[in-house]
């Protein structure tokens, strides 16, 4: 499965959509569902499925099914109810923000972590005081 994985992982890559951004931009919950993805273990099942189809969306799905994650833990990490973080993984998913091998669209990361330098700068800084 590694090859034929790593393959298809690198073709969705590829092929990103910088308009996912625009799911993630004003929804907190989905916010801190991505960044606990990054910090996710995802691994490889054990016994992959064969692939069903050639379709992209049937490529897209065949990822999914062959790896294995803790939506608990997903939940934990996030700060989340469970049942919240199944409902909201949907979108994530569908929409191709969050990879199976544990990665986040690369133009949804850039966004946060430019969100991230934003925070810092806006932040007055106080003068040292001496004494």
């Amino acid at each position: 499965m590694g090859d034929h994985f790593s393959e298809l992982m690198c073709h969705f890559k590829q092929n990103e959509a910088p308009e996912a951004v625009l799911l993630v931009a004003d929804d907190p919950t989905l916010t801190k569902i991505v960044v606990a993805w990054n910090k996710l273990d995802v691994r490889p099942v054990k016994k992959p499925r064969r692939l069903p189809g050639e379709s992209e969306h049937d490529q897209w799905d065949w990822l999914w099914a062959n790896v294995s994650y803790s939506l608990d833990d997903l939940a934990e990490r996030s700060g989340l109810a469970v049942s919240l973080v199944e409902r909201k993984l949907k979108p994530l998913i569908g929409n191709r923000i969050l990879y199976p091998d544990g990665s986040v669209n690369s133009f949804v990361q850039r966004y946060l972590r430019e969100r991230v330098l934003k925070l810092f700068d806006a932040k007055p800084r106080k003068p040292a005081q001496i004494g």
